[in-house]
């Protein structure tokens, strides 16, 4: 399952998203909106939301690292993750 993160260098909130996606062996892209407007707008237009991380999980947009730390909780992920 493809996983794609877009984020920031210095967002504590991508940071963390990155280490549950790692600790759970995810390879993932990351996409650095960083000083990349064009980048940045994509995200924007594909998650309807500005802030980083934004996650997608194949075609699923999960959001941002609370919620995927929330389907963490519920148990969730790895069936998302397997899918």
């Amino acid at each position: 399952m493809e996983v794609v993160i877009y984020s920031s260098d210095y967002c504590p909130f991508c940071i963390r998203a990155k280490q549950l996606l790692a600790h759970k062996g995810v390879a993932f892209t990351e996409m650095r909106v960083d000083g990349n407007a064009a980048l940045r707008a994509e995200m924007t237009r594909k998650a309807g939301r500005t802030s980083v991380p934004q996650i997608w999980i194949g075609e699923v947009h999960v959001g941002g690292c609370d919620e995927l730390y929330a389907l963490e909780r519920a148990g969730k992920l790895d069936a998302l993750l397997k899918a």
